[in-house]
């Protein structure tokens, strides 16, 4: 397994994801905002705004594992309740 890797953080930008760190932690139901990179220490990370909050997260690209994306399609009834 190649790791996550920028190619892989570019294809969830403004996707909801469950991001899976190297530690074993999860970090559940985050957007990913957009990638920073720090020309000064050489570090890519990712920046991650969490469901529903104002915040943001700041994680290094290389703390993370893999990420697993969030499937939002709404179930559709036709409003007739069942009996």
């Amino acid at each position: 397994m190649e790791g996550f890797t920028l190619n892989i953080a570019k294809s969830f930008l403004g996707k909801n994801v469950n991001l899976h760190l190297k530690d074993g932690s999860v970090i559940v139901n985050v957007r990913l905002a957009e990638i920073r990179k720090d020309k000064l220490k050489g570090e890519v990370s990712v920046k991650c705004v969490p469901y529903g909050k104002a915040g943001a997260l700041q994680i290094p690209l290389k703390n993370i594992a893999w990420a697993k994306l969030l499937d939002f399609n709404p179930v559709i009834t036709d409003g007739r309740q069942g009996g």
